[in-house]
């Protein structure tokens, strides 16, 4: 294990201090100057130390680049949804399954995990140890709620792990000796039991809810609760999914958007239909960047952008049988992708409030169709070609999606249908009539997710891995790929491309790492 990423004690978190959870949350100076010494001895420090946990979700870095064109770009290039545009570089040899270990990109998202699973090993070895004193201290039930917050965080990077890697090392404390450098490989079993145990204490200690609008973005229990139904989910524990996810349902607190695209542009955060966003923001005081490139980076050129990827052709024609009953296209369609359309309207990323219609630039479009999520230019600051809008991990709709697999694999599509037409509802798609458990379950698989969960952070190839390793109608993912016309489908290999490779850093520096099968 690299030293840089799992050792760290006070100092990783105070470089991080202030620049994570909310866009309002802990806005703190620089406090660089305190040693490992005098930090967790105030309930301020002990929540510099939390935000500096969420900071990770940002990357190991911080910086906008590496989060965007490394650890995004890593979680979705290999998937069936897009295409580069790219000849070179940006993660060309990921969508090509060209790459070999030592490809920069799934190595930062690797090293994103650990460095957010350190920070989170110290907030629980040390917030116990804050004092106590009522003005400036926590409480213990302060201390667990954070302790717990914390716990979920290292259950959420290690569940990214699960999704791209094996041969994972499972770190849970801070190095105290030499040999702890160098973790050997746990198995998955292990794996999943911590994430599971985190999560529980997650729903055993989190609040309901957080009163304070600084305070939005905050993990609380539900969220906990929904991605230990994920977690189940993964490992088809198809009961338990169902009723950590019904716990979610049952709480009232979340419900879908009217507005499909208020998703995607700045206008509802940390809303209704939010269990979980990376918090980016355009405050730059500080010496602060909390942005994102990632408006500029999808867009066309002709809207001011730099068209990085396209929808695959599998996927426009896919979401273009999202229908209304009138025949018309549903609301996930224009809110998904800038095509051909009479009514399809696209924003210029550098001008608030000004939109284009397909028709207008169409004589300038280099590709037929690009995606529109997360364009909008709101929350712009000084610089007009990146933003401070937050970035979904987790919807209320992802959540009902995956109650709908969960219940038609019990047995129940009835109860199943019912939820998925709940989500197309919001968006104006025609309602399914009766469908039987295997129909339903290919509707979920490749219509329902990937229209309405499009190009959302690490979601596709979530599913797509899962659905290859499970006992219940197992699909490899190469099958698929061939099936949807994936480009490159034809350079997969089952077996190895499942998973990246533990990344070539890692092997050279820790003697007790162990290469992935078939690398």
């Amino acid at each position: 294990m690299n030293k840089n990423i799992i050792y760290g004690a006070a100092l990783s978190i105070l470089v991080a201090a202030g620049t994570g959870c909310s866009k309002d949350f802990l806005e703190q100076e620089n406090q660089n100057e305190l040693s490992g010494a005098s930090f967790w001895k105030t309930k301020e420090q002990a929540l510099q130390a939390i935000t500096a946990t969420y900071a990770a979700l940002q990357a190991a870095d911080g910086s906008k680049w590496t989060w965007f064109e490394e650890t995004y770009v890593a979680s979705e290039y290999k998937t069936d949804e897009m295409i580069n545009n790219k000849a070179e570089g940006y993660g060309k040899r990921l969508q090509t399954f060209t790459y070999s270990t030592d490809e920069s990109s799934f190595t930062n998202l690797w090293h994103m995990c650990f460095a957010g699973i350190n920070r989170a090993n110290q907030c629980i070895e040390n917030i116990p140890n804050v004092s106590s004193n009522a003005q400036t201290g926590l409480s213990d039930e302060e201390k667990a709620s954070l302790i717990a917050e914390a716990k979920f965080l290292r259950a959420h990077f290690y569940l990214l792990l699960q999704s791209y890697f094996t041969n994972i090392p499972l770190i849970t404390a801070t190095v105290k000796n030499n040999a702890e450098y160098y973790p050997a490989p746990a198995t998955e079993a292990d794996i999943w039991a911590q994430i599971e145990a985190d999560l529980k204490d997650g729903v055993a200690h989190l609040p309901e809810e957080y009163l304070s609008p600084e305070e939005l973005g905050r993990v609380t229990r539900y969220t906990a609760q929904a991605y230990l139904g994920k977690t189940y989910l993964f490992q088809e524990k198809f009961t338990e999914a169902s009723a950590a996810f019904q716990e979610v349902i049952s709480s009232g607190k979340y419900h879908l958007l009217p507005k499909y695209e208020d998703n995607f542009n700045g206008l509802s955060e940390n809303g209704p239909e939010s269990l979980f966003e990376i918090q980016f923001s355009a405050d730059r005081t500080n010496d602060n960047d909390e942005r994102t490139p990632m408006a500029w980076e999808v867009s066309s050129y002709a809207l001011n952008g730099w068209e990085l990827f396209y929808p695959s052709d599998w996927l426009a024609t896919e979401l273009k049988t999202d229908k209304r009953t009138d025949g018309g296209y549903s609301d996930r369609v224009y809110g998904t992708m800038f095509f051909d359309d009479p009514l399809s309207v696209a924003p210029v990323v550098d001008q608030p409030d000004v939109y284009r219609t397909y028709a207008e630039v169409k004589d300038d479009l280099n590709h037929p169709v690009f995606f529109k999520k997360y364009t909008t230019p709101t929350d712009l600051a000084d610089n007009h070609n990146y933003t401070g809008i937050n970035i979904n991990l987790m919807r209320y709709a992802d959540v009902l999606l995956m109650q709908a697999e969960s219940l038609n694999e019990s047995g129940l599509t009835e109860d199943a249908l019912a939820l998925v037409n709940e989500v197309r509802e919001r968006s104006k798609a025609a309602p399914l009539g009766q469908m039987s458990k295997d129909a339903l379950r290919l509707q979920i698989r490749h219509h329902e997710r990937p229209c309405e969960l499009a190009m959302e952070y690490s979601i596709r190839w979530s599913d797509l891995y899962r659905w290859s390793r499970g006992k219940v109608a197992p699909e490899k993912i190469k099958a698929v790929m061939t099936g949807h016309q994936q480009e490159f489908a034809n350079n997969f290999i089952d077996g190895k491309h499942d998973i990246y490779p533990v990344p070539l850093s890692e092997i050279s520096k820790n003697p007790n790492s162990r290469q992935a099968q078939n690398w």
